[in-house]
């Protein structure tokens, strides 16, 4: 699921929980509301952890370390 889909999801359980006066015998439209923002909003926040996850970039290498030669030479 995309970014836009979770938050197309969101939209239409606000819809189907607040603006919508529909009586569908057996079928209670606030709670199917309900539950299509709840997918919406988990689907949003793992896409979000995935995305930051992705982006993030690799520490850069370390300087290697230099070991100075101790042997005197005559």
């Amino acid at each position: 699921m995309g970014m836009g889909w979770c938050i197309g999801l969101i939209a239409v359980g606000a819809i189907l929980t607040f603006a919508v006066d529909w009586h569908v015998h057996g079928v209670n439209v606030d709670l199917v509301g309900l539950i299509l923002m709840a997918v919406g909003v988990i689907g949003l926040s793992a896409y979000v952890s995935i995305f930051k996850r992705r982006r993030m970039q690799p520490p850069p290498p370390a300087a290697p370390v230099v070991e100075e030669d101790h042997r005197y030479v005559r």
